[in-house]
């Protein structure tokens, strides 16, 4: 592309996804570009994928439609990269991302771009879907249960996968019984770590208790990480609202004490609670 016909590209409005990866390749330019969009590889831009997406996640917990506009851009910016990274080393662009990506959408729906019928279940489309991968993964000669497993998940993601993929193969507790026996003895051994074991081993006793924490989220159909997003946004709200009480009697924080802070965390539970029993005994109108 010419330098006239790139500018004009990288400075229209409507230039779209051609825009976008008009500029950054612009930005790569080892002559021109941005020294530290130069100097970055696949390591050091993949910290900012994974905290895009989970700003994406946040824009949507939120509810906030203009922000998630922009964070979809940021996060598809980093695709961008990746692949702008990948295309000066001669092994894929993003044109063969969208390809492969669309090949694999189409494989993975015969029943939506192909011969078989849409009349299944949820539960057998979900089947049909592990089946599908499992081939995918036998094609890659990914032999074992756990191949393929992203070893760069958040560590709770990665353990609700892992069990999932042990359980297809028969290595599951029966009921949701076993899983919360096993908690209530994760939990002493924790205990009994924390009295008498080194810190290296209290820290294993923790993650044995995590990950079936995790297998708990899991029999319960609970995602995890959805559900600890929104006990940290509640636990926000209360203590932002404690705060608040707090600055009505021209107090901080770090001018008040636990048992203060206590009893004004109960009266902001009190107060929700009051607030949506009124809530629910409003009739529809």
């Amino acid at each position: 592309m010419s330098n006239a016909s790139s500018a004009d590209l990288i400075h229209n409005p409507n230039g779209g996804l051609p825009r976008l990866v008009e500029i950054m390749r612009r930005l790569r330019d080892p002559k021109t570009g941005c020294p530290w969009d130069i100097e970055q590889d696949f390591s050091t831009i993949a910290p900012y994928t994974i905290e895009e997406a989970y700003e994406v996640a946040d824009a949507i917990e939120r509810e906030s439609w203009d922000e998630l506009k922009g964070e979809l851009g940021d996060l598809l910016f980093q695709s961008v990269f990746h692949a702008q990274m990948a295309d000066e080393r001669g092994l894929f662009d993003l044109n063969d991302v969208a390809n492969t990506m669309s090949d694999k959408m189409v494989a993975r729906h015969p029943h939506v771009f192909g011969d078989e019928s849409r009349d299944k279940s949820a539960e057998q489309q979900t089947l049909d879907w592990e089946t599908i991968k499992a081939a995918e993964r036998a094609g890659k000669e990914q032999k074992g249960t756990l191949d393929g497993v992203a070893l760069g998940l958040p560590a709770l993601l990665r353990a609700v996968k892992l069990q999932k993929r042990a359980a297809r193969v028969g290595f599951d507790w029966p009921d949701i019984s076993h899983v919360l026996d096993k908690m209530i003895e994760e939990s002493q051994e924790l205990v009994e770590a924390r009295e008498s074991f080194t810190q290296a081993e209290i820290e294993e006793e923790f993650g044995d208790l995590m990950f079936v924490m995790a297998n708990l989220a899991r029999h319960l159909n609970i995602e995890p990480e959805s559900a600890l997003r929104a006990t940290n946004a509640k636990f926000t709200r209360r203590f932002e609202q404690v705060e608040a009480k707090l600055s009505q009697r021209g107090k901080r924080p770090q001018d008040s004490n636990l048992e203060e802070m206590d009893a004004l965390w109960d009266e902001v539970k009190a107060e929700e609670r009051a607030l949506n029993n009124a809530s629910a005994k409003i009739p529809d109108k």
